[in-house]
């Protein structure tokens, strides 16, 4: 029998990728599945605050075991940025164009383009929090390539290969992205807590 979790996030893309690496033995269930209806607050100045700050206000509200993922491009020669604000890079809300946009402009001329991903997920269980990260390194190119996944993708080669994560296949990226790193991590532990 399945086991239901609670995964902060409306995003389909997300939910997606997140049930493709967790395999059958859980079943991803959405806020709003749960009546959860209004934004969760993401206010901290970290991933791991802003993931750590989703789960606890959804256990808080639903007492169902749950996790919340944070996750921020880190730019070298931007200091790091855009990081904690990814999301909101370029306006207030998920505008993934209007980010690419500003962020190509603000690499205009820089020769390093070093840049990773990293994704840290908080879980709830029984009311104990358990912190993971995924980190991928890779390089931000010129211009978008690729239709696939969502924000930054289309813009990210990760190091050892040739294609940005948008031209990828979902099982090519779940295999080296910075969520699917973090979520088998969580993934082992769940199911090393069942032996």
């Amino acid at each position: 029998m399945t086991k239901k979790l609670l995964f902060a996030t409306n995003n389909a893309h997300k939910l997606s990728e997140v049930q493709a690496v967790l395999g059958d033995t859980y079943t991803l269930i959405t806020p709003r599945a749960c009546g959860v209806t209004e934004e969760i607050p993401e206010t901290q100045p970290t991933l791991e605050g802003n993931a750590s700050q989703k789960s606890h206000y959804l256990y808080t509200r639903t007492q169902i075991d749950c996790f919340a993922d944070d996750t921020g491009l880190e730019v070298e020669a931007l200091g790091g940025a855009p990081g904690v604000h990814s999301a909101r890079y370029a306006t207030n809300g998920h505008d993934f164009a209007a980010n690419n946009r500003l962020l190509l402009k603000n690499l205009a001329g820089k020769t390093n383009r070093r840049a990773r991903f990293r994704t840290v997920i908080s879980l709830i269980e029984g009311g104990e929090e358990h912190l993971f990260e995924g980190i991928v390194e890779g390089h931000i190119i010129e211009q978008e390539i690729g239709s696939e996944g969502f924000g930054y993708d289309p813009l990210f080669v990760p190091d050892g290969f040739d294609k940005t994560f948008a031209e990828m296949t979902a099982d090519e990226k779940n295999s080296v992205s910075h969520r699917g790193r973090a979520v088998r991590k969580l993934v082992d532990y769940l199911h090393n807590r069942e032996k």
